[in-house]
């Protein structure tokens, strides 16, 4: 009966709806699309350096302890409320696991391959874009998706430093005490969060099947 509710609050305000969707997505691709920029170089510049990487790794690692709120919070007296600060916060949120995969995925590389093809005359962007990157490109998916489930869900806590988006119908469900209110976020981003995990799931299985 609630998710039905639900539902019939959907169709009886779709442009609203819509324009929270759409919200949401603007936040999750701006943020992830930044966050590969960022992450996926600096990998590969850290990655063969063991004490960059060391730092780099535990870096990341005390940016994943912090709870994605608690990053919202910091980041809404430094730049205000609405959109910037929202997107801002979700990059610290994504960029550790995609930096993490990264590294790994490099460090995993056998080193003769990369000692055979320099001995091949193989420049470095010859080496890291025919070699380093297909090889670590498992890892680094990976990590991207890891990056875009925490991204979909902590986009939810955008609606308390006006980012907008499904975490607004969160909030006024609860505010409200209505569950189908509650659903209308919810059910949203929990089935966008499914698909983007078969997505990737299917991306990695589509790129084993052709390695």
């Amino acid at each position: 009966m609630i998710l039905i509710e639900a539902f019939i609050w959907i169709i009886d305000n779709f442009d609203a709806f819509a324009r929270a969707f759409n919200r949401h997505l603007l936040m999750c691709v701006l943020s992830l699309g930044i966050a590969l920029v960022i992450a996926v170089p600096l990998g590969f510049l850290v990655a063969r350096s063991p004490r960059a990487a060391f730092v780099s790794i535990n870096t990341a690692g005390a940016l994943r302890s912090i709870p994605s709120l608690a990053i919202l919070a910091a980041a809404m007296p430094l730049l205000g409320i609405g959109l910037l600060p929202s997107v801002i916060a979700l990059i610290v949120l994504a960029v550790p696991p995609l930096l993490l995969n990264t590294i790994i995925g490099i460090r995993e590389i056998d080193p003769a391959v990369i000692d055979a093809a320099d001995g091949m005359g193989m420049g470095r962007s010859e080496i890291v874009r025919q070699i380093e990157v297909p090889l670590a490109l498992p890892s680094i998916l990976t990590g991207f998706r890891t990056s875009a489930i925490q991204v979909i869900g902590g986009a939810a806590l955008a609606s308390f430093i006006g980012g907008g988006g499904l975490g607004d119908y969160i909030n006024a469900g609860i505010a409200m005490m209505s569950m189908s209110r509650l659903l209308v976020g919810a059910l949203p981003i929990a089935l966008l969060a499914i698909s983007t995990e078969l997505l990737f799931v299917w991306l990695e299985r589509s790129l084993s099947q052709r390695r």
